[in-house]
């Protein structure tokens, strides 16, 4: 199975939505509770504290050997202490815009405008990978690429679709999660009977999602076609432009009799192929309609 990545509302600004796509293993840890602006509190370092420590061993030993007097002692902390205050304000905080902080910042703003891979439970995860993959196919394609299809459409729609289906899974794994919950342990059968509608319920809009990832893998399939028909008519066309010397060659040989229909079947298998491509660019359109309702 494909590693899913983070599914962003469409109406989150690209640059914070490419963002969060690129680091989802971070944003989950985001969503589980960690804060990066936490992690630097009011520490001191490690350096400040192995001079405190020396300054302590040092005042011990001086205040042993000046007895009463107490001045070699107060110079030597006062010196010890403003060694520290140097160190201290020389430490380098961390920067602000950094990655994790930015990230943070952004998952907060746009909290509810995104779903990572906690959100869903196996199954679901299981019918995003399907429904990412087949939006991959589409948007990678060549034929999407030469504009073949309704490639601004595409570009819109798509996300658009693939939001919704993590919404919708996200909501149904919340539910089957209560759900199981709430039937955990022993049932009485008055108890049964009044889930089963809540089962129905949720089969049936798990059902509901399904049809939409199947409609996204048909508009696949049928651009995987016109992607076959394009390089095939691509490859003939190339057999194409090579032909006048096969004839030439056949003439020369005096083989013409023998070899002018199977030459002359090429340029049907161009035609054929030139029609083969329309009538698929012509189904992935249909489906793109189907898919957009």
């Amino acid at each position: 199975m494909p590693v899913l990545r983070v599914v962003v509302d469409p109406e989150v600004p690209a640059e914070v939505a490419n963002l969060m796509r690129r680091n989802g293993p971070l944003l989950s840890r985001i969503r589980r509770g960690w804060n990066p602006e936490a992690r630097d509190g009011a520490r001191v370092p490690g350096p400040v504290l192995g001079v405190f420590a020396l300054t302590v061993v040092m005042a011990g030993v001086t205040f042993l050997a000046a007895g009463a007097g107490a001045a070699p002692l107060l110079a030597l902390v006062a010196i010890e202490l403003l060694v520290i205050a140097v160190l201290y304000a020389a430490r380098k905080p961390a920067p602000a815009d950094s990655l994790e902080r930015v990230l943070y910042r952004h998952a907060r703003q746009w909290q509810g405008r995104f779903l990572v891979l906690e959100d869903l439970d196996p199954p679901s995860r299981h019918l995003l990978g399907r429904a990412q993959q087949a939006i991959d196919r589409v948007l990678r394609s060549r034929v999407n690429a030469l504009g073949l299809l309704d490639g601004v459409r595409n570009s819109v729609m798509l996300p658009a679709e693939e939001w919704e289906i993590a919404r919708l899974l996200a909501k149904l794994s919340a539910l089957r999660a209560r759900h199981r919950d709430l039937a955990r342990g022993a049932r009485t059968p008055q108890v049964a009977t009044a889930m089963e509608p809540l089962e129905r319920a949720l089969a049936a809009s798990e059902a509901a999602v399904v049809a939409r990832v199947e409609a996204l893998e048909r508009y696949a399939a049928h651009v995987a076609e016109a992607e076959q028909a394009l390089l095939s008519q691509h490859q003939i066309e190339a057999l194409r432009a090579h032909l006048p010397e096969y004839e030439q060659l056949v003439a020369e040989t005096g083989a013409g009799r023998f070899m002018a229909p199977e030459i002359g079947r090429l340029a049907q298998d161009a035609d054929r192929l030139r029609q083969a491509l329309e009538d698929s660019i012509r189904s992935a359109h249909e489906a793109f309609r189907y898919l957009d309702g």
